[in-house]
């Protein structure tokens, strides 16, 4: 019997197991595959998340960063091609090593890992939860915390099943007249069934879109590609490589699902993210408080979870409400 079972070394992961280490917890981390290891993702740090990480981590390490290292914000074009500049310090990070780098600083504190292990389900037990593993195996502890991104998780089966977005990235090497110390965001409708994107790592140019149908992903990114190339003089030499990934289709209200009895769900497994895919924030706030709730439980920890997120839920609400005023396409965000 462990303290805590964390399913998933991400962001969330990490955070919670650091919190419950430090804590003299006695915490595995369960991650399906061997770190470091790949994470497809746009890869930038906003303000927000610099402020968690220096106050639990410290500064990222150089070895996490890609050129330019510095972002300077979003620019955000909405359905009619009008642009808005949003400015924030931020920094640009390849995932695989940036996330390495959170589980060492958990590892450092005592937290175990066993990698390699794809967790097929978490079940609530007498006063514990229970992890099973795909050969039949199972682990027993006080509390889980599930951080198994939006592909897992305890919230698409009680919803009924997973409702996700889909994304489709391609690195490229070329140039373009944009901005590299930004990250550009389109809602065009012409572009992608979500939204799309554009910016710069290690001097190759990144485009990529999301859609709710996988299998129309290629053809919008074609569409996007020619928009680049007419638009803002992208031109490439050769695609070096594709990513894809999922991520939670947040609906209106921005409901999350907190866990049940001794399981808590944190991330994206719970169903935090905020605009245009920037989930690392919310990742690493909500694995701190389902931490901070196991470890400082005067009542019920799944109760005093949920309340501790109240406040990242509604930040996350005006985000999506933001977006909603720029974009018909989230028009329902708006609460109306």
């Amino acid at each position: 019997m462990q303290d805590v079972i964390v399913v998933g070394a991400g962001p969330a992961g990490c955070a919670a197991a650091n919190i419950l280490a430090g804590s003299g917890k006695a915490v595995t981390v369960i991650e399906r595959r061997r770190l470091p290891r790949n994470k497809p993702c746009s890869g930038i740090l906003i303000g927000k998340t610099l402020e968690l990480l220096r106050e639990h981590f410290g500064e990222v390490p150089r070895a996490a960063l890609c050129t330019p290292y510095e972002n300077r914000g979003m620019v955000f074009f909405d359905d009619d091609g009008k642009e808005f500049c949003f400015e924030q310090k931020g920094l640009n990070v390849w995932r695989s090593p940036f996330d390495f780098w959170l589980w060492e600083q958990a590892a450092t504190r005592g937290a175990n890992l066993i990698e390699g292990r794809n967790v097929t389900a978490v079940t609530q037990g007498d006063g514990f939860a229970e992890v099973a593993f795909a050969d039949g195996t199972k682990l027993r502890a006080r509390f889980v915390i599930d951080c198994s991104g939006a592909a897992g998780g305890l919230r698409g089966r009680s919803e009924g099943g997973r409702d996700l977005v889909y994304t489709y990235q391609v690195f490229y090497r070329g140039s373009s007249c944009l901005d590299p110390h930004y990250f550009y965001a389109l809602t065009d409708p012409r572009f992608s069934e979500y939204d799309a994107w554009y910016n710069v790592k290690d001097g190759m140019p990144v485009a990529g879109v999301a859609v709710r149908n996988p299998q129309n992903a290629v053809r919008f990114h074609k569409a996007f590609f020619e928009h680049l190339h007419t638009e803002f003089g992208f031109s490439v030499t050769r695609a070096v490589r594709e990513e894809r990934w999922v991520m939670p289709h947040i609906r209106p209200k921005c409901s999350v699902h907190c866990g049940e009895g001794n399981i808590l769900c944190a991330g994206e497994a719970a169903g935090f993210l905020n605009p245009m895919g920037e989930g690392i924030s919310s990742a690493l706030a909500s694995g701190m408080l389902a931490a901070s709730a196991v470890v400082n439980r005067k009542q019920d920890a799944l109760s005093a979870y949920t309340a501790s997120v109240r406040e990242l839920q509604e930040y996350m609400a005006r985000q999506w409400k933001l977006l909603s005023f720029l974009s018909e396409r989230f028009r329902g965000m708006r609460g109306e």
